[in-house]
């Protein structure tokens, strides 16, 4: 049997291209390899697509961008194709099948519905949630009305957008009068915590703001709501599955971008260490919320458990990190899943739902 053609993309034109490096490291290195073959398409921080045919153990340093063997390359919105064009320095043009792609690209531009939408006009099955719930799902502003409608408990919050910087002095006083000090403030569209920050007084959430509006236009405010920090790893199309909760002791006051990729100081818990009835809540909220939302393949529901074993749903990661420290694959591999099967589950979820003809 023959193997099938997987594209890995990596990179991209975000804050968070780094981790993505080490996260599709992660993914080729354990991908069944008596099953798949797989090209590696590397996007850089300026957003040129380069067909990486190199050491994968360069990628993760970001020393694959300098090989003399990358080839510009695309995949052009053309069902026809359905593959990707590697342009040659003498402007001729090949054509490589592909028969799924897995975009490992976390935050702007790649798991915000950018990139699926290339792929669905492309044809090309891939891995995980489509344009409009990767969209949703990325802009926090979208996940909490479309959560709040359906009764889904979050933080209560507040947005700020750019334009209304004039007037930011009545709406920090509307946000104090609203959730009360302490709040945190995040850029709406980012992830791996890039922006967040925490403010305890006015000079603080002014500040604050201002670092979240560095990353995006527009800017959500939220409670601080205290409990533990628990996570949990969804799978699936419409038959979608839950896994147990797992618990983050952040090293820090909160789980930032450097207590997760840089300083490797918080603890992993798996199980979360909350009660069984909890755990059960933790993981019907997470389906209702994946179903609710629109998702497919997988993503990874994060919540605070609170003392009185209250839920609050916290945000939806659609392409959560791949890292050999992240929660999504530890929490299956902790359910019997481990990580090759893992990724081979997630290429089939996506050719399935091509096949049914979602894209």
């Amino acid at each position: 049997m023959s193997r099938l053609r997987i594209a890995v993309v990596f990179g991209g034109v975000s804050s968070e291209h780094e981790v993505s490096l080490v996260s599709a490291t992660s993914v080729i290195q354990n991908i069944p390899q008596d099953k798949y073959e797989v090209v590696c398409i590397g996007i850089t921080k300026k957003g040129r697509w380069l067909y990486y045919p190199g050491d994968v153990s360069l990628i993760a340093t970001g020393e694959w961008e300098k090989d003399s063997d990358c080839v510009t390359c695309m995949i052009p919105g053309d069902r026809s194709v359905h593959g990707i064009l590697k342009l040659m320095p003498d402007y001729t043009y090949s054509v490589l099948k592909i028969d799924a792609v897995f975009p490992v690209l976390h935050g702007k531009n790649g798991e915000d519905g950018t990139i699926q939408g290339l792929l669905a006009l492309s044809g090309i099955p891939y891995v995980g949630c489509d344009t409009i719930s990767s969209a949703n799902c990325m802009d926090k502003t979208f996940t909490h009305t479309i959560l709040d409608h359906a009764g889904i408990r979050t933080a209560r919050w507040r947005a700020v957008y750019k334009y209304q910087l004039p007037a930011l002095s009545a709406l920090v006083q509307e946000c104090e009068q609203a959730l009360g000090y302490p709040m945190f403030v995040k850029p709406a569209n980012a992830g791996s915590s890039v922006g967040v920050n925490k403010a305890c007084t006015r000079e603080e959430l002014v500040h604050a703001v201002k670092i979240a509006f560095a990353h995006d236009d527009k800017v959500v405010v939220e409670e601080m709501v205290e409990g533990r920090e628990i996570e949990c790893a969804v799978l699936g199309n419409e038959q979608a599955e839950a896994s147990l909760p797992g618990e983050i002791e952040p090293s820090g006051e909160f789980y930032d971008y450097e207590d997760k990729y840089v300083n490797g100081t918080s603890r992993l818990y798996i199980p979360a260490r909350i009660g069984a009835e909890a755990a059960q809540q933790v993981r019907r909220m997470a389906l209702a919320a994946y179903r609710t939302l629109g998702c497919s393949g997988l993503a990874r529901v994060d919540f605070f458990v609170c003392g009185d074993g209250s839920v609050v749903l916290n945000e939806i990661n659609t392409l959560p990190g791949f890292t050999d420290i992240s929660m999504y694959p530890k929490l299956w591999a902790a359910d019997g899943i481990a990580y090759p099967e893992l990724i081979d589950r997630l290429i089939t979820l996506a050719i399935e739902r091509a096949d049914e003809g979602d894209e």
